[in-house]
């Protein structure tokens, strides 16, 4: 008799992976381009804009929108500050960019 495995969700998955040390140096230092991301969507769905709508807005096509939201990690493009402006007033918002300085060790 054929067991079926069962299927594991990406946070199960995730913290699998995390126990390789390659793994999560690789993905800690993701970490910021993640968060960036995050907020773009997010901003997006508190909008209530779909990619669409914030291409149109941009004067764009969706599929930029969706380059802008995936990002890619550090082998692809990230979008420019003009870019980040054009997206942040499409979604209604304004873009801040802050240093912090680093703890001291």
């Amino acid at each position: 008799m054929n067991r079926i495995k069962q299927t594991k969700t990406h946070d199960e998955m995730v913290s699998d992976w995390m126990k390789d040390p390659k793994f999560k140096a690789e993905y800690d230092s993701l970490e910021d381009e993640f968060a960036l991301f995050d907020e773009l969507i997010k901003a997006r769905r508190k909008a209530g804009l779909t990619q669409e709508a914030v291409a149109h807005r941009m004067g764009t096509k969706p599929p930029a929108v969706a380059r802008i939201e995936s990002g890619g990690g550090k082998k692809k493009h990230s979008p420019s500050i003009a870019t980040l402006r054009k997206y942040a007033e499409a979604v209604g918002c304004d873009l801040k960019i802050k240093l912090i300085a680093k703890r001291s060790r």
